[in-house]
């Protein structure tokens, strides 16, 4: 893979634009650059639609008429599509309200019902990763290990998370990516020196920062269940996606007890979210079909996925390194990129920086009054604070544009963000 990335052509830019809900103006049609895609992401243009047009309809799914049955059909080929996505066979597929508490719901029946006197996850875990093992150790009377941070690379050494499993492990709980420095965790390698260390050891990844970035492949690294967040995903909010492999879908937890043990669907699934999805793998594969000829739809998924990750991370370089007259972050008087590394095939389109003369909340509200949204990680936050002062960081602008942005969008903001340092 072209280790500097591979921006779309024109013609592919402005088709992928057009897709998409909201990419260069607000809901109120001013001028704007949205970079805080990794609280929310772009929304397509068909996914809304679709989730519309099922929300109409007032018919259960759990009946035997023609409208119930097409809804059945629906959430069928959702189904199927979370599955094209991870490349998963097998196991149960759920939704819940929120990503967050899809995790809380497969760290509680790991931890109530598994053999073992300790559980490891990281430092730079969402919340709601890190709290609900926190929870459950304390709970179930084990032991929480923590994996430190690497403030050099902005993610987690595999030695110092392995370092952590032993043969009494019971639940190894990871992200895929850091939503805080975009660095990405080297899953396989983490995911089978655990295993050779502990066979039995049950593992859990939250996948909702990396999803809309790169490939998600279940064959090559097993884990035991995975998450990830439509509306971080090109899609609509309202609910979080999770995969379980057939031992955790077996293991007891809350479910309405005359559907089989493998069932966590609770309540009727609202089908305008399966369609949702679907759409989210049409879009990847139609962008995928601008460049293969391939027929199979995982295959034309990873295509797509493969040209989106080559434009982000052409976008990253220019971010740092600069592009057309304008000099990158790296170069700016005044300007420091946190957790920078020239590995740019492990890092997604997320940015961290930081300005000599403006703190972090000073500087989001200055890009604001310049038509820029980005997003301040500050130590005083919920969802950054613990993460931040493993970094030994009081605060970060966080950038995170997304494949709908195009060269000339990376020249305007650093043109803005010249203004922001020279104050």
């Amino acid at each position: 893979m072209n280790c500097r990335g591979e921006f779309f052509s024109e013609a592919v830019m402005g088709d992928v634009k057009g897709k998409f809900h909201l990419v260069d103006v607000d809901a109120s049609g001013r001028e704007r650059l949205f970079f805080d895609n990794a609280g929310g992401s772009f929304r397509l243009k068909d996914a809304v639609a679709a989730f519309a047009a099922m929300d109409t309809i007032p018919d259960n799914p759990e009946r035997i008429h023609a409208s119930a049955l097409h809804l059945q059909d629906v959430i069928a080929t959702g189904e199927s599509d979370v599955r094209t996505i991870l490349n998963a066979s097998g196991g149960s597929i759920f939704t819940a309200l929120t990503a967050s508490e899809a995790m809380f719901d497969m760290v509680r029946a790991v931890m109530e019902n598994s053999v073992g006197d300790n559980a490891v996850t990281t430092i730079l875990e969402h919340p709601s990763s890190f709290d609900s093992v926190k929870m459950y150790c304390e709970r179930t009377g084990r032991e929480l290990r923590i994996a430190r941070s690497n403030p050099e690379t902005g993610g987690v050494d595999v030695d110092e998370i392995v370092g952590l499993v032993d043969s009494k492990t019971v639940l190894l709980s990871v992200m895929y990516a850091s939503n805080i420095s975009g660095a990405k965790f080297d899953l396989s390698t983490i995911v089978n020196r655990a295993r050779a260390k502990n066979p039995h050891l049950y593992i859990v990844v939250d996948a909702v920062q990396h999803a809309p970035h790169g490939v998600i492949d279940l064959k090559e690294t097993p884990v035991d269940g995975i998450n990830f967040a439509p509306y971080k995903f090109f899609g609509c909010r309202g609910s979080g996606i999770a995969w379980l492999s057939p031992r955790v879908a077996a293991l007891t937890h809350h479910r309405l007890l005359a559907k089989p043990q493998e069932s966590w669907q609770l309540g009727t699934p609202t089908p305008g979210q399966f369609a949702v999805v679907s759409k989210i793998v049409d879009y990847v594969a139609w962008l995928g079909s601008q460049y293969s000829g391939k027929q199979d739809r995982r295959e034309l998924f990873l295509e797509g996925m493969h040209r989106i990750e080559l434009h982000e991370r052409a976008l990253l370089v220019a971010l740092l390194d600069g592009h057309g007259t304008h000099r990158g972050l790296r170069a700016m008087p005044g300007v420091d990129v946190f957790w920078d590394h020239d590995d740019f095939e492990r890092r997604d389109l997320i940015v961290g920086v930081g300005f000599a003369r403006l703190e972090a909340a000073q500087a989001v509200r200055e890009y604001e009054k310049r038509g820029v949204v980005v997003y301040e990680r500050v130590a005083t936050s919920v969802y950054s604070g613990r993460m931040l002062k493993s970094f030994g960081i009081e605060g970060a602008v966080r950038l995170s544009p997304l494949h709908c942005h195009a060269p000339g969008d990376i020249e305007r903001f650093l043109g803005i963000t010249e203004e922001l340092a020279a104050l």
